[in-house]
């Protein structure tokens, strides 16, 4: 077999095949056995009808062209290798000449990774906040501790914020119920927000069994679009807090005073700082890393086959596709990039980092780390996970390697970090940077790069939204929760 590369853009090439035909002869043979087992020929049983008879009854092109369908991926795949392309997606297969008894002849277009040259990446320089804990960090950490211990009475008195409603809600738009727009007994609290646009406005000041009408912007499937909401509020009622004292401590915590509970809510504070400190450090020294690489080029197709798949229910304005499309490019690059990493300094997964990997993502998604682990299985997703973890380890081992120091011009020690924010002491092994630059989830592209035959190169993943560049937990890679847009247009 003999190929050739030809370069059409920094992503994209055209590969020409040619092959001799006795290369094909264990695929024509394979082709009249598949067929054979497939047809009934009078005389012959099933599986046992002679290749010179399936020539009469069904006709040698069709034997040749279910070998060469058979031949093509494999080809592709070992062309693939030998001219050491990466390729992302499935190919555009052309079978230019073959006929029986001479070459085959086919090329194949493909979107393959752009070319990188990693710069120098010791070194880089960020600067972080102060992991500084406030008066009023604690204040509010204990504010939020009293309000899961509050009890809720109704007062006979118009609404205020911070008070509590329970309201029933109807959107319409033009006289006409919007589908998904009602909802009935939803308590909410005035000022939180994250609702539908308006609604403090619209329920402050009422008082219960009134009714009234205001203006808003639907988000979801129906974003953007103006209805009319009719709230009614069925009760008020005021949140009592419980007082902070020893009582409260024993009630909330562990602890027997108030002065030992402070204690702990500070140093959780505090460890929460500096894992800010550490997720800060971590974007910084991406963007860092991103910025000294320089233009990547991107191909150009798979970006507009993600946003178009991401927008095709119809929501976002021209500045959300914007946004989205921007963040997008970043992740990607960042994808290329980090890869370019891991396999500049071999680094590579072992079973127990993958294997913490997805329990943690089995606990944020809160369902069994087997179950999770057997789906990746099954769906041919692994490959794509292990992808996953070794960038974090590539973007870890860059952190390691950088300056960080926070606004006072001391130095954070990230290498003494562990997962809860807490600092080991020296000569712990608890204490790892790579902790720093796990758990990422990267724009997923679909690298079968031979219909499943190329083995290693293949990164196998279906869905190109799956993790446009976000922190698991199901927000898309432009900052809009799809998941949030929904529950907020049943809630309106």
């Amino acid at each position: 077999m003999k190929s050739v590369v030809e370069t059409l853009n920094p992503t994209r090439v055209r590969l020409a095949v040619e092959v001799p035909f006795s290369e094909l002869e264990p695929n024509i043979t394979s082709a009249y056995k598949r067929i054979a087992a497939q047809v009934t020929v009078p005389g012959f049983r099933k599986g046992k009808v002679p290749p010179v008879v399936i020539d009469q009854r069904i006709g040698r092109p069709v034997v040749l062209e279910e070998a060469v369908n058979e031949a093509i991926p494999k080809l592709y795949g070992d062309a693939v290798r030998e001219n050491e392309l990466q390729p992302l997606g499935q190919p555009e297969v052309d079978v230019s000449e073959f006929n029986d008894g001479e070459e085959l002849k086919f090329t194949a277009e493909v979107q393959v990774r752009p070319k990188i040259t990693l710069p120098e990446w010791e070194g880089l320089e960020v600067e972080v906040d102060d992991a500084v804990v406030e008066d009023s960090d604690i204040q509010e950490r204990l504010d939020s501790l009293r309000q899961r211990f509050g009890t809720l009475t109704g007062v006979d008195r118009p609404a205020a914020e911070g008070d509590f409603v329970q309201i029933d809600l109807n959107a319409t738009s033009d006289g006409q119920p919007v589908e998904g727009g009602q909802a009935s007994g939803v308590s909410y609290q005035i000022g939180q927000g994250g609702m539908i646009e308006g609604l403090d406005e619209a329920v402050t000041g009422m008082s219960a069994g009134e009714t009234t009408t205001f203006r808003t912007q639907l988000v979801g499937t129906h974003e953007g679009e103006e209805v009319d909401c009719e709230v009614t509020v069925s009760a008020v009622k005021e949140q009592q807090l419980p007082e902070l004292d020893d009582e409260f401590a024993q009630l909330a915590s562990e602890f027997d005073t108030l002065d030992e509970l402070t204690a702990d809510v500070r140093e959780q504070a505090l460890r929460a700082k500096r894992l800010d400190q550490a997720m800060s450090a971590r974007d910084k020294v991406l963007d860092q890393l991103l910025e000294k690489v320089g233009e990547v080029p991107l191909p150009d197709e798979l970006v507009d086959s993600q946003i178009q798949e991401h927008f095709s229910d119809g929501h976002g304005d021209d500045d959300h596709r914007a946004e989205y499309e921007d963040q997008f490019r970043r992740n990607l690059k960042s994808q290329f990039v980090l890869d370019e990493l891991v396999k500049a300094e071999s680094i590579e997964v072992s079973q127990d980092e993958l294997s913490s990997y997805i329990v943690q993502q089995a606990m944020q998604q809160r369902t069994d780390p087997n179950q999770l682990a057997q789906q990746l299985v099954d769906q041919g997703n692994l490959p794509s996970v292990m992808a996953d973890v070794a960038r974090g380890k590539a973007l870890a081992q860059v952190v390691e390697k950088a300056n960080v120091v926070d606004a006072s011009g001391e130095t954070v020690e990230l290498d003494r970090l562990r997962e809860d924010g807490s600092l080991a002491e020296p000569g712990e092994e608890d204490g790892d940077a790579s902790q720093v630059g796990g758990s990422f989830e990267f724009a997923e592209i679909d690298e079968n790069a031979s219909a499943g035959e190329t083995g290693d190169e293949a990164a196998s993943a279906d869905d190109t939204e799956a993790a446009a560049g976000t922190e698991s937990g199901g927000t898309d890679s432009a900052g809009d929760d799809e998941s949030g847009d929904g529950d907020d247009e049943q809630k309106a």
